[in-house]
């Protein structure tokens, strides 16, 4: 009942807009200034490698853990392009409503590596507050920019019959 209320509801499609508003700002907000102001991830990785979360003295993430040692830090590079431009690029599928399930899903991505790696702040609030944009699927992006382009999507992509 409540997901098709958030699939379905002119009222939930609002709610959603202010959702996608205040998450899309946070991401273009935090992406900018990492492209002004000269990001680099190696100290952040570095201190995630070695201070990972434990918990009764075991690493909790052992995968992530090892991932972050074998590709992210030798990568740092490619990790310093990518994070900036992800975070803005989401942020401007959410403000624009554009492919906005699309902007979520590796907005939610982005959030949960950040949580991995042991960084709260607001990523857990994002996470929820994304999961209800997901979940609404269309309707989050009624009023926007995918009230335009899913229609020519479905139009270029519809399954064929056989």
């Amino acid at each position: 009942m409540f997901v098709n209320w958030l699939r379905t509801n002119v009222y939930a499609s609002i709610l959603l807009l202010l959702a996608r508003l205040y998450i899309g700002y946070e991401w273009i907000s935090a992406g900018y200034e990492k492209l002004s102001d000269g990001f680099s991830a190696a100290k952040f990785l570095q201190g995630a490698i070695d201070k990972p979360v434990v918990t009764h003295d075991q690493i909790v993430y052992p995968l992530y853990n090892a991932f972050l040692k074998a590709f992210a830090l030798p990568n740092v590079g490619l990790i310093n392009f990518i994070i900036p431009w992800a975070e803005v690029l989401v942020g401007l599928g959410l403000l624009l409503g554009c492919l906005t399930t699309v902007a979520g899903f590796f907005g939610m991505t982005m959030n949960t590596a950040f949580m991995l790696a042991g960084t709260v702040s607001s990523n857990p609030w994002m996470l929820v507050i994304t999961i209800f944009i997901l979940v609404a699927g269309r309707n989050a992006g009624k009023f926007g920019l995918d009230r335009y382009v899913l229609p020519y999507i479905d139009f270029w992509f519809k399954p064929t019959k056989e």
